[in-house]
């Protein structure tokens, strides 16, 4: 059972999501026209990214905790980690949605990205070389920066489910990093990052993650407002 270690996190993270996704009134199946485009772009451009890192040893992979079958030098669970994170948390975004769950107000949200901006501006600052570092908070503050400030979407409900899902991210996280088991499934070279973590988690996979997932919400919702364009125009 120790091989389908990874193999397990990637399917009980995505199991429940995906047979809710047929709820009468949740219909996240419904979305899968425009979700997954949205996410095989998205992870298209996180694998590359994945890739490369992983070939200059920026991270790597425990052969103990893998099945033996790789593509493209990267194991098969990692491959699908882009496919059941995204599906997991863009569905509890979407459910959120449904259920009109929203505490947080236009004016949060800005505030939000503002100590965002501001706070990994000065960490990209501090800690400019680390290549986790400096390519995840540089991508992370130039998205921000372009939703909130140039195309002025309301972020504050992607704020509200990411907080949400930073739960579950921490158990997820946690074991791939090391808690709760005897090793880490996923290494950090820590001379590529900041070297501070909560538990066993990088500070920076948080944000990471922030990355990933907005990037899937917003290209699904960009995908989705060209498809009403249409057919209203149709109609």
């Amino acid at each position: 059972m120790k091989a389908y270690t990874y193999l397990l996190i990637d399917f009980f993270t995505i199991i429940i999501p995906f047979l809710f996704s047929f709820h009468p009134k949740l219909k996240f199946k419904d979305k899968w026209s425009v979700f997954f485009p949205a996410m095989i772009i998205v992870a298209i451009i996180f694998l590359i990214w994945d890739i490369y890192f992983t070939k200059i040893g920026v991270w790597g992979f425990n052969p103990d905790y893998l099945t033996g079958v790789y593509i493209l030098n990267l194991p098969l669970e990692e491959i699908l980690f882009f496919i059941c994170i995204p599906y997991a948390c863009v569905f509890t975004y979407h459910c959120f949605g449904v259920l009109g769950i929203q505490p947080f107000t236009r004016q949060t949200g800005k505030w939000i990205s503002l100590a965002l901006t501001i706070g990994l501006g000065i960490l990209l600052v501090i800690r400019f070389g680390n290549l986790y570092t400096t390519s995840t908070f540089a991508l992370l503050l130039s998205t921000i920066v372009c939703l909130e400030w140039v195309k002025k979407i309301n972020l504050s409900p992607f704020y509200f489910s990411y907080m949400i899902l930073l739960i579950p991210f921490a158990m997820t996280n946690g074991i791939l990093t090391g808690s709760f088991i005897p090793n880490e499934v996923v290494w950090y070279n820590d001379d590529e990052n900041m070297g501070f973590r909560l538990g066993t988690i990088p500070i920076e996979d948080i944000f990471y993650g922030m990355l990933l997932i907005l990037w899937n919400i917003q290209l699904m919702e960009y995908l989705e407002r060209r498809v009403y364009s249409k057919s209203s125009t149709a109609g």
